[in-house]
Formats: structure tokens, sequence, C-alpha cells
């Protein structure tokens, strides 16, 4: 089976999701197309079942901004031409949708055709597909899918009541390879804390939604009572409500450390004692699965797909959006009692293996195999 996968080429979770796939499907034997602008940030290219191919824009002086909805439709279709695909799956309504549906028809223009699967991340629906501007083009491409799928029961239930959907939409969890927190060289934990201190993490985009500065408030409430230090991983818009945290709050400034983006993302996952997640919106929870591989539990609020992911009292624990009290106060219990702090450990970890690759790539298999079977028939 030949594969093109359209996806963002960036850190965030549909592009890793959409990248893990693909080289998990390569690995199988697989031909897989990433068509992208930039080459995915996971990506391994060296494998010789991928294939990358990047949409480039043109400058033009008569575009104030450039037509890459245009660019993308047009490399699709050129590379379904080129390779013979035999299926197209958007990770993404908007552009990826939208773009795979115009490609379709030039390639009906010459009597040919392909599958279009689509899965839903979230802030297409979410957040983005609920503007004005791109409700209709959103609730239009995904209608025009072949096959729909979305990361979570939340997700599903936010499409079907925001959008018009005759389509059915199956539930395709997000995954993680759990072997690739096996024989990691750790780091050494005092790089970050002391013996007798406690470390809390973060990871993200640093976007509004993720809500920087209650990770900064449940810390400065948890440290006053709990010796410990917080680690921030990413870089984003909200990077300038840190410097302003730490300016305010300069006692704090040697307890907290910026890493940027790193590569060795799961080494200190594995150091770490706790999660922060207090997102505003979350489809399902990428970062919080990735943490609990590494056994880390899960202080997060029960916004969108989490509770799906995290589980209250037995991975971590979760508050309504906001509430940055109720979740200081449960980091402050789990850091404070080794014992549930290692049953929480535990649980996190046999919880990922629920989501582990070996589950649900099968399925994306199966749904592939499916979409093609229903598209010839009709």
């Amino acid at each position: 089976m030949k594969i093109g996968i359209l996806c963002y080429p960036t850190y965030g979770g549909s592009g890793i999701v959409a990248t893990e796939l693909g080289m998990s499907l390569a690995k199988k034997g697989y031909e897989v197309h990433f068509i992208s602008n930039n080459l995915p940030a996971r990506l391994d290219i060296t494998n010789p079942n991928i294939f990358f191919h990047k949409v480039n824009l043109q400058t033009y002086p008569l575009f104030q901004y450039q037509p890459y909805d245009i660019a993308l439709s047009s490399m699709i279709y050129r590379v379904v031409n080129l390779y013979k695909l035999d299926l197209l799956h958007a990770h993404y309504a908007i552009p990826y949708a939208y773009a795979a549906f115009t490609a379709k028809q030039m390639l009906k223009e010459e009597g040919k055709d392909i599958p279009l699967v689509t899965t839903l991340h979230g802030t297409d629906i979410t957040l983005v597909g609920q503007h004005p501007s791109y409700k209709h083009a959103v609730e239009f491409s995904i209608n025009q899918s072949d096959t729909v799928t979305s990361v979570s029961e939340s997700l599903k239930a936010d499409t079907l009541k925001f959008f018009n959907i005759k389509k059915d939409i199956q539930v395709i969890t997000n995954f993680i390879d759990n072997s690739d927190f096996e024989d990691i060289k750790y780091c050494q934990r005092n790089q970050f804390a002391d013996d007798d201190e406690k470390i809390m993490i973060h990871v993200s985009n640093l976007r509004p939604v993720k809500r920087v500065e209650e990770v900064l408030t449940i810390f400065k409430t948890v440290n006053s009572h709990v010796k410990s230090k917080l680690i921030i991983i990413g870089e984003g818009p909200d990077m300038e409500k840190i410097s302003t945290f730490l300016e305010e709050n300069p006692d704090l400034i040697d307890k907290i450390r910026l890493l940027g983006k790193v590569n060795d993302l799961y080494r200190i996952l594995q150091l770490s004692d706790v999660f922060l997640l207090p997102s505003e919106q979350e489809s399902f929870g990428l970062a919080a699965l990735e943490a609990m591989a590494a056994g880390t539990p899960v202080i997060s609020s029960n916004a969108g797909g989490i509770p799906e992911v995290n589980i209250q009292g037995e991975t971590g624990f979760l508050a309504e959006v906001g509430n940055v009290e109720a979740m200081a106060n449960y980091t402050i219990k789990l850091l404070s009692d080794q014992e549930l702090l290692a049953k929480m450990k535990k649980n996190a970890k046999e919880q990922a293996m629920k989501f582990d690759l070996v589950n649900i790539l099968p399925i994306y298999e199966k749904m592939y195999a499916e979409t093609i079977n229903n598209f010839v028939k009709n």
C-alpha cells in the first residue's frame, strides 16, 4: 500500500502523531509519502520506504500572503500521479483535508480518484474550525472525506456538536511507542535538583491555551510546602509571561529551569515526579501520555480528552479548568506521600501501555483497508 500523509511539520501533537504513524507504517513495509511545507520534526528520512515532498511557495509581488493551499493541492496532485498512491491521510481538516479535496477534483478531471482519510486532532475543530472564516470549509472538508477519525471521544462529541456532520466518526486514539522509553540513559538527577527536592515538569508550545501562568502559580504554592524545582520545556508566545513571573518572584529564579526545545525529552521526563498540565483545552493530551509512559503522574485540568488518558486518583489528579488551588493541593498531597507517589508512577506506566503503538497501529491498518475497499465498491 502506498500512503500519502499530509501534516504540519511542527512538534505539535498532530504533527508528532502523523510522523510516528508514518514511520511505523514504513517499518512494516508500506510506502509512505509525507507532504508538508517542511520536513516533519521527528521524521527519520533514512528509512527507504519514506519519501518527503516539500510544498514550495513562489514569491510574487501581487500576493501579500503566498497561496499555500493552492501550492499544497498541486503538490498532492503531482505526488498521487507520480507515485500512484493508494490513499491520502490528512491530519487536520484545514488546510490538509480541504487541499486534498481540491487535488481529488483535479484527478477526477483525468478520470482518476483516490480515497481520503481525515483525522481530526483538536484545534481544527475546537478553535480554528469554529471561526466564521473557516467553519463551512471545515464542515465541507469533513463531509467530503471518505473516512473520518478523531483522537478522542471528547473531540468526536465536539465535532458533532458544532458541525453538521454527515459522516460516521471513528475514534482512534493517539498512541505512544513505549519501547522508546526502554534502555534510555538517565540524566543525572542532581543536574536539576538536590536529593531532598522534588521535580515538577511542564512541556508545551507555551500558547495561551496551555495556561503556563497557572503552571507557575501552582509551582509557587507547592514550593512553599514541598522543596521542589520546576522544569519547563518548550518555546512559544507565552515565554514573556514566564519572564514577568520571574521578575516578580526573584526568589524562585534558581528553582525554575527553562530548557526550550530539547531532543532528549524522555530522559528528562523519567527523572520528574509530577507533570503539570492545566490546559484550557486538550483534544487528547499526548504530552500527558508521554509523561505517563515515563512513569510520571499527571496533575491536570479535566479539559477535553484528558480524562480519557489521566484517570482521577489512579494515574494522577484532575480539577476544573482554572482551579489552580485544587491542582496545587493535589500536587502537594502527591509529593508529600512517597507511597502514593510510587503507586501512581506505576499506575501511570501501566495506563500508558494501553495506548501503545502495538495496540493502535493495527486499528489504523484495518481502517485503511476498509476505506480502500469501500471506495472501490462505490
